[in-house]
């Protein structure tokens, strides 16, 4: 039997998980690290963290398989999207990693599109200037950080620095470089039209490969650290998002998935490029060769969920730990205990500005609604069906460029509930249902891994060995009106109070 491993390098942490090549998981393991918020909408990572985290549950979960080495062929890595590694001429790392959700680049993305001209970024990158994109953070750091600019000679994304740690090589792929904001998204390629407006030199770009072509092989050096040997290849891996539609098998027209991690994410495959001239939702090349995908992202998600959890649910947390159960599974059951609608309670998600549809960095979250009558379980609610309002925004968007998918998957630590799932088959008023293996990216890299190790000839025909799903939940008829009634009045959340946001960061 032979094994490909799936290394995810998420905002909390880093998840290895071994597989067999029959899509079977054999062991995992788990490192959390710290995000860093210096000041408020800013965003940090030290990469070095993600390094010693992914040497550490590569290590691990071949201590616990017991399966040799040696037949560990092939791995991927997911990652998180936009984050900006600089490496100084030695690979050095020179500060800490801006990652995706951090909101201080407005201006650069002003000046962007003041230089490139929107209608040309749409037409290269398929996306608006966003603080989220990786770009404007380059920009960012050549205006604030002078010093440190002049020093980098390499640029690359998260799980890219751990595939540098792990090989020596500087590369990238297509799915995640779609996300930088430099690569011409039609043509799978860094763009030297908009490189050379903005001033940016190709050389700090890693080499572009497809999502499930080989990269290069584990160094000696890694080897050593992580366990593995110098013959395990290793593929180009995905964006997180890319990963998970691998590893729920949307990698077909016709489907499409919802993930609930940190953001949220509403992801379809299209076999053929199509982008929202309004930008409202991102097309990116996808981890099959040739494809696409179009998604809508919510930025604070499951964030809002832990949000909640960290910042309220102290009983919670204490309950769980001397029952030796999750304390999200306690906030499911209380949040079940409230109506839909909250009682007449609602939350808008946007605790680090938002996406999609409204592309605004400044909005904040908000619950509205709020009376003497309300207790916990309805603000645990309200958080719930938010979440899942602002993913009906993302899908209708998609539905109106014509990609409307027939199949609904659910994926992400979201995901795992019973009652979000079922709230997200009566908001979407469709069937949602679940892979039977939950590991979601990491079994999309190690798809990915075991098509570049010649395991299974194309990325769909591993995806129809390797995935098998759950039966759906689908829509409760009487939920579905009821759920619409509170969208209507989501709906109008933003709009009323749009000018307030921005009242709101001119505070002093």
């Amino acid at each position: 039997m032979k094994y490909v491993l799936g290394i995810d390098l998420g905002t909390s942490g880093t998840k290895t998980v071994l597989f067999d090549q029959l899509g079977k998981a054999v062991a995992s393991a788990l490192v959390e690290y710290p995000l860093y918020q210096p000041q408020n909408g800013w965003a940090e990572q030290d990469p070095e963290d993600w390094w010693h985290a992914a040497e550490q549950t590569i290590r691990t979960v071949l201590e616990k398989s017991g399966v040799q080495p040696a037949d560990v062929v092939s791995l991927g890595i997911s990652g998180q999207m936009h984050g900006l590694v600089m490496l100084d001429e030695a690979g050095k790392v020179l500060r800490r990693s801006i990652i995706w959700c951090d909101q201080r680049t407005q201006e650069e993305c002003d000046e962007i599109t003041a230089k490139v001209g929107y209608d040309n970024l749409i037409r290269i990158t398929a996306n608006p200037a966003l603080c989220g994109f990786t770009l404007s953070k380059v920009l960012w750091v050549r205006k604030h950080e002078p010093d440190i600019y002049a020093k980098c000679r390499h640029i690359l994304l998260p799980k890219d620095y751990v595939r540098y740690m792990l090989t020596g090589d500087f590369a990238t792929e297509v799915s995640d470089a779609s996300g930088m904001q430099m690569l011409d998204v039609p043509h799978r390629c860094w763009s030297d039209e908009l490189l050379e407006t903005l001033d940016i030199d190709k050389r700090l770009l890693a080499k572009v490969y497809e999502s499930c072509e080989v990269t290069g092989h584990i160094s000696a050096e890694a080897a050593k650290l992580t366990g593995l040997t110098e013959s395990t290849l290793v593929v180009g891996g995905a964006g997180d998002n890319a990963a998970a539609a691998v590893g729920t098998g949307v990698v077909e027209d016709g489907k499409a998935f919802t993930t609930i991690g940190t953001s949220g994410v509403v992801f379809a495959h299209t076999d053929h490029l199509s982008i929202d001239p309004k930008g409202r939702v991102h097309t990116f090349c996808c981890a099959v060769p040739g494809a696409w995908h179009v998604m809508g992202v919510t930025q604070a998600a499951g964030l809002s969920l832990k949000w909640f959890r960290d910042t309220f649910c102290t009983a919670e947390k204490e309950a769980a730990a001397s029952m030796g159960v999750d304390p999200y599974d306690l906030m499911n059951k209380e949040a079940a205990m409230s109506p839909i609608g909250a009682n007449k309670l609602l939350y808008a998600p946007y605790l680090m500005g938002e996406r999609t549809p409204h592309l605004d960095a400044d909005c904040r979250g908000m619950f509205f609604g709020l009376s003497a009558m309300h207790q916990r379980r309805d603000l645990l609610r309200a958080v719930m069906e938010g979440v899942s309002y602002s993913l009906k925004d993302c899908l209708g968007i998609l539905e109106g460029m014509g990609v409307a998918p027939e199949q609904m998957l659910a994926c992400g630590g979201g995901g795992k509930s019973p009652l979000w799932r079922q709230m997200l088959a009566d908001v979407f008023n469709c069937p949602v249902a679940t892979t039977i293996n939950t590991e979601g990216p990491a079994l999309g890299v190690a798809i990915l891994a075991g098509v570049g190790a010649g395991l299974y000839p194309s990325v769909q025909e591993a995806c129809r060995a390797m995935i098998h799903l759950n039966p759906a939940q689908n829509p409760i008829e009487e939920n579905v009106p009821k759920y619409a009634k509170v969208y209507d009045v989501y709906t109008q959340l933003y709009e009323a109070n749009k000018q307030v946001f921005k009242a709101l960061k001119e505070m002093a």
